[in-house]
């Protein structure tokens, strides 16, 4: 499933959708998009400014709903694990320290070198 991307939303899968547009390690369907306008919409028009509410995805999910998602769960987890690795191999190209990566990911330096080093194979 590495090749597919999905929505990481919906967990919509490509072909499943008409656009699905990229951002770092994840990406959002053009159903979603719209969605999310409509809450924003509905948010402005309808709550005081300053408060902020989070739109849930299970709430309305049964169990088998939600264990029949588990997969496409674990590959948008993975899509976005190779989206950070992506990032921290062009800042190492940028010739970006391990130090100053890990910092930026809230760890130590040795372990930002064990959980993204890889060895360049020419």
């Amino acid at each position: 499933m590495a090749d597919d991307r999905s929505c990481s939303f919906c967990m919509k899968l490509d072909v499943e959708a008409r656009y699905l547009i990229a951002g770092p390690g994840i990406f959002i369907c053009d159903d979603c998009v719209r969605l999310c306008a409509q809450i924003l919409d509905d948010q402005l028009t309808h709550s005081p400014a300053g408060t902020a509410s989070a739109v849930l995805p299970w709430g309305e999910l049964s169990d088998e709903e939600m264990l029949y998602r588990l997969p496409r769960m674990r590959a948008l987890a993975d899509q976005a694990e190779d989206g950070l690795q992506q990032w921290v191999t062009e800042l190492r190209r940028r010739s970006v320290t391990w130090e100053r990566i890990g910092s930026g990911l809230g760890m130590t330096r040795q372990s930002a070198w064990t959980r993204f080093h890889r060895e360049v194979v020419s």
